[in-house]
């Protein structure tokens, strides 16, 4: 999952499935400090997720 915008792209899976699950956020999470910075398209896309978590449309599934 190594790409220009692999944040992006974990955030798409969120949102496809209405659900952050916690590989996902860890999976961001290791890609924001591995990279050290975070795009435009990127950071677009994690407030896209933020947006949406607060309108209830995508549900954050807790760890077991």
């Amino acid at each position: 999952m190594r790409t220009n915008y692999s944040i992006r792209q974990l955030v798409e899976r969120a949102l496809n499935i209405k659900k952050l699950t916690p590989e996902i956020e860890n999976e961001i999470n290791s890609e924001l400090t591995e990279k050290g910075y975070i795009s435009d398209v990127d950071y677009e896309a994690l407030e896209l997720l933020m947006t949406e978590m607060d309108a209830g449309r995508i549900k954050l599934v807790p760890s077991i």
